[in-house]
């Protein structure tokens, strides 16, 4: 399995980033008793059902002759990451700096493992956020996730 997602990374990625689009993960697994070979894309102004549907139409091609699964039945689904997903890449954090977001701890720290504030700047080793009181520093080690506060 994890050649057929190094496969579709290395021979994709440049397709789909010369569309305009990042692809963030490759994952080939079961679902509703069959397999999916789900491509997860995003891009700076954000992704839509349709944008799903050019990736889907440009790769669907390729990916048939490139035949990765050896001739193994599956789905392709072309999804965008979702309003929730974790913050994780240099990439993910510079695009919303400003952003309200919940800074999420592997360990409590003053017996505390969630913090939520403005994401104010980052770099290699710290993420830092500001709350309404103070200006927070974390190692980037000991964070466990970072995904932006969403208000409905």
């Amino acid at each position: 399995m994890a050649k057929i997602k190094e496969i579709c990374e290395e021979k994709l990625k440049p397709v789909i980033e010369e569309m305009g689009y990042e692809l963030l993960e490759v994952s080939y697994e079961k679902e509703n008793g069959g397999m999916s070979l789900v491509f997860t894309i995003d891009s700076d102004k954000g992704v839509s059902i349709d944008d799903c549907e050019i990736v889907t139409k440009k790769i669907d091609p390729i990916l048939d002759e490139l035949n990765p699964t050896d001739d193994k039945p599956y789905t392709l689904v072309v999804s965008s990451p979702g309003l929730d997903r974790p913050l994780k890449t240099d990439r993910d954090l510079k695009r919303n700096l400003g952003q309200e977001v919940e800074l999420t701890l592997f360990a409590k720290l003053d017996g505390k493992k969630v913090f939520v504030g403005v994401l104010d700047k980052f770099d290699e080793k710290t993420v830092q956020i500001k709350t309404e009181k103070e200006t927070l520093v974390f190692d980037r080690e000991k964070v466990a996730n970072i995904k932006l506060v969403i208000h409905f």
